[in-house]
């Protein structure tokens, strides 16, 4: 799929319709290539931030730093403030509306460029209280403006050669594997990134989530990296894995979206 012309006119003015910018970076592929494409534009009049917290995979942040490195990005690491609000550590339904409450008044406060968030059309149909927050907040949606769906935001960062963003797994933020009403421990989310990293490595699955549940861990993977995955390659994970997490009961499952929480939503 080639991205249209039309998308990158639709995008070029939204860019013009601000004298300043400032792109909300999670590190995952929408909000990736809507910094490039901004900055193709803006220049240094747009400002990526990232809040680096313990929720974010440390993958997503090396990704960021890297291509702002590449790239000549404006960028700012931020603490958004999440892990000091109670009603995000709670983990309630609406957990994401805190999230992103706290990172979009985070920002709100460090510029007064206008914010804006890599959300595609695609996700509009789904059930996103982050979405709440950035109405709340005044933040735009580039994509959302252009008509852009995921995979057009997809074959638009490969249209720019970005082949590794183009083709980047879907990832939600590590709080999205703790199952509702289970407090959200750092502690917990570093030990959900090392798992599904070192999972990565060892089955190169499409699809890995470790998620924390009341009964213990569950580990999905995509249906074939499961079928791959021998009797004594599961004895194995299960002890490391079940020693990263103090010995709480793990299970293997094939992955099913949002089974930890009642949708799955990128930060």
């Amino acid at each position: 799929m080639i991205a249209s012309e039309a998308f990158i006119n639709r995008l070029n003015a939204v860019f013009d319709s601000t004298r300043l910018a400032a792109v909300a970076l999670s590190g995952g592929v929408d909000s990736m290539t809507l910094a490039y494409v901004a900055h193709r534009r803006m220049g240094q009049a747009v400002t990526m931030f990232h809040a680096a917290s313990a929720a974010v995979p440390v993958s997503a942040t090396e990704r960021v730093n890297s291509y702002a490195e590449r790239h000549g990005w404006k960028l700012r690491i931020v603490d958004a403030g999440e892990f000091a609000d109670e009603r995000y550590l709670a983990n309630p339904a609406n957990r994401c509306f805190f999230c992103k409450s706290n990172l979009y008044e985070t920002l709100s406060s460090l510029t007064r460029a206008n914010l804006f968030s890599g959300t595609n059309t695609d996700d509009l149909g789904d059930w996103r209280p982050g979405l709440k927050a950035a109405e709340a907040n005044g933040v735009r949606h580039p994509f959302v403006e252009a008509g852009m769906a995921k995979a057009d935001v997809r074959a638009l960062a490969a249209s720019y050669g970005l082949t590794d963003l183009a083709e980047l797994p879907s990832a939600p933020c590590l709080s999205s594997r703790v199952e509702t009403a289970l407090r959200i421990e750092p502690h917990l989310l570093r030990a959900i990134d090392s798992v599904e990293t070192h999972l990565r490595t060892e089955l190169s699955p499409e699809t890995v989530r470790c998620r924390v549940r009341q009964a213990g861990v569950v580990v999905e993977l995509d249906s074939e990296a499961l079928a791959r995955l021998s009797n004594s390659q599961r004895i194995q994970l299960t002890d490391q894995i079940r020693s990263a997490f103090g010995e709480r009961p793990v299970h293997f499952e094939t992955y099913k979206r949002g089974s930890a929480f009642l949708r799955e939503e990128t930060p």
